[in-house]
């Protein structure tokens, strides 16, 4: 490819709308331009990228045993309906009707797609274990895109869906695809992505765990403790809460506390610890407009995630009506007589002298001790686990929350889709059983922009060469002078006919602007033909990253050239391993 005629343009200035590094130069470099909002076009760099990544996850996926097919994007509501999502899943599920009136989806996911194409073929026993994956556009109507191909409302994204008799024979082929799922992002070039337990939300299923890749421009909060390796989500990680050495048991007293409407402003008023507080959150059901007060120790927060699992329902922060019976400011669990669901956190369990409200204006109680004042309750852990936590692995308390980007999640589905959607199989003895499913996914799109989040300067991406829109570049820097021209075109045809793939800029162009260019298309092998090097018999010979820069006699440029490509495949291929 010859620079001069690459569509796309590139420039120096921060567009003003990218918040992360990867999105600025993945605009500034001409790999995409914004559609609409999270809908992006792809210049040819960034087709070439995503080209190479789907190559890598079709040779992981076939090693696994995954035949690929293809589903369809625009899906009869009819099929989502027999899962019960046509309604259970929000606006993120686009619905519209065709010229017949019939209710249409467009493809956000695909178990139920997996699960029409597979139950004929599934009917015996004797055709499991299968699985099949695609390589397919979805659409998600997401109500915040951001970051550029991070977070997008239409995107190409790999899912497999595997089936299974026993689900001792989904965790082995599990445990296979999260192997799969690590060789393919080492291939990629990124070999710190960490796989942590997370919440199966809309997908379903007893056990998940997504991949992420650590970055400061991430928007999950991950959980780690780096004494034993424990890692999950913040959304799925347990919180374990230590309460001994609290105060004795007091005596139960009402006390006057104006214009006090937070548990800090209480505790300090009355000189209490705010980690022998409860505090109330109030919030409604989005279905019903219930009440939930979750009563949970002062310096916690409540997990909404946690919670929306627990009540098997979406809630919001609640609007407190007058005629609710609930006193916003001064919610307390003692003689709460309120018509709503209680839920008490497990931090506060252990704690025998309480701060709380006393559900009336202007009033806390002190000593509330919920075992002697309340009862026997039951305490549920609906809490985010905090820095510093203790880590429900080892038992240290050695909790770090960390930022990161999903590159890819899997799942355990159990029979959540096969079951309503009465996918059955003929047993060895002859009675009918349902299958057990697993699914698993990567976005294409973000596996890339999590490659140039994890590896740029302040100048441009720094591709691995396994995924590189090109492999060589070659910059001819006097195109008007017949020696370096003539070199330039003469390394470009023959490292061509190696089969490398070349971009040579071949522009009129000042020095700064084609290093600036270069930079930006990040090509991780660069060779610069300059009249003085030439002069002295020599070419310039760099990598992107700025580990290499050598002079090379140019009758050993093509020879040098070739065993740097090669040498930078080795150094990505060699990492590549099994893990669990």
């Amino acid at each position: 490819m010859k620079l001069s005629k690459l569509v796309g343009v590139r420039f120096k200035e921060k567009p003003a709308d990218c918040v992360i590094d990867s999105h600025a130069f993945c605009v500034r470099g001409g790999y995409i331009k914004q559609v609409s909002n999270g809908i992006f076009s792809l210049y040819t760099p960034m087709k070439r990228i995503t080209q190479k990544i789907e190559n890598i996850i079709r040779e992981e996926m076939d090693a696994v045993d995954s035949q690929e097919v293809m589903f369809p994007v625009v899906l009869p509501g009819a099929l989502w309906e027999e899962s019960g999502r046509y309604t259970s899943v929000g606006d993120e599920l686009l619905r519209f009707k065709d010229r017949n009136d019939t209710a249409m989806v467009l493809g956000m996911t695909h178990e139920e797609a997996a699960v029409h194409l597979a139950r004929d073929y599934g009917r015996t026993y004797a055709n499991y274990p299968f699985s099949i994956y695609q390589i397919q556009t979805k659409y998600r109507d997401e109500a915040r895109p951001r970051a550029g191909l991070i977070r997008v409302r239409e995107f190409t994204m790999k899912d497999a869906y595997s089936f299974h008799t026993s689900q001792e024979d989904l965790e082995e082929y599990y445990d296979r695809m999260a192997n799969a799922y690590f060789r393919i992002f080492q291939r990629a070039g990124i070999d710190n992505i960490i796989s942590v337990k997370s919440d199966s939300g809309m997908i379903g299923g007893s056990v998940s765990h997504e991949y992420m890749l650590l970055a400061d421009a991430g928007e999950d909060s991950i959980v780690i403790c780096e004494d034993c390796g424990y890692s999950a989500n913040m959304e799925a990680a347990d919180t374990t809460v230590d309460n001994s050495g609290c105060s004795e048991k007091g005596e139960l007293t009402k006390v006057y506390t104006p214009d006090c409407k937070t548990i800090e402003d209480v505790c300090k008023l009355l000189e209490t610890k705010v980690e022998e507080s409860c505090k109330a959150v109030i919030y409604q059901i989005n279905t019903t407009d219930e009440y939930v007060v979750v009563f949970i120790r002062g310096d916690y927060e409540v997990n909404e995630t946690k919670l929306t699992n627990l009540l098997n329902e979406k809630v919001h922060p609640a609007e407190v009506s007058y005629d609710s019976g609930l006193v916003a400011g001064f919610c307390g669990p003692y003689k709460q007589n309120a018509k709503c669901k209680i839920i008490y956190d497990k931090s506060l369990e252990g704690i025998e002298n309480l701060c709380c409200g006393a559900n009336e204006k202007d009033y806390h109680y002190v000593g509330l001790n919920i075992k002697r004042d309340i009862g026997d309750v039951e305490y549920v852990d609906v809490s985010k686990i905090r820095q510093g936590g203790i880590c429900p692995n080892c038992g240290k308390k050695t909790i770090k929350i960390s930022r990161g980007i999903e590159a890819g999640n899997i799942f355990q589905l159990g029979t959540k889709y096969t079951e309503s959607m009465e996918m059955t199989y003929t047993a060895e003895d002859g009675s009918s059983k349902t299958p057990i499913m697993g699914c698993y996914g990567i976005g294409i799109g973000r596996l890339a922009a999590c490659v140039c989040e994890a590896y740029h300067d302040d100048k441009g991406p720094i591709w691995p060469i396994t995924i590189a829109p090109w492999q060589v570049h070659i910059c001819c820097m006097r195109i008007d002078d017949e020696e370096c021209k003539n070199m330039s075109e003469y390394i470009y045809n023959e490292l061509t006919k190696m089969g490398i793939e070349v971009i040579y800029d071949d522009r009129k162009v000042r020095a700064g602007a084609m290093f600036a260019d270069a930079d930006l298309l990040g090509v991780p092998v660069r060779v610069t033909v300059g009249p003085k090097a030439l002069a002295n018999g020599e070419i310039e010979l760099s990598t992107r990253d700025k580990t290499i820069k050598i002079n090379v006699k140019k009758e050993e440029i093509i020879e040098k050239t070739k065993e740097l490509v090669d040498s930078l495949f080795n150094k990505i291929n060699e990492k590549v391993q099994d893990r669990k």
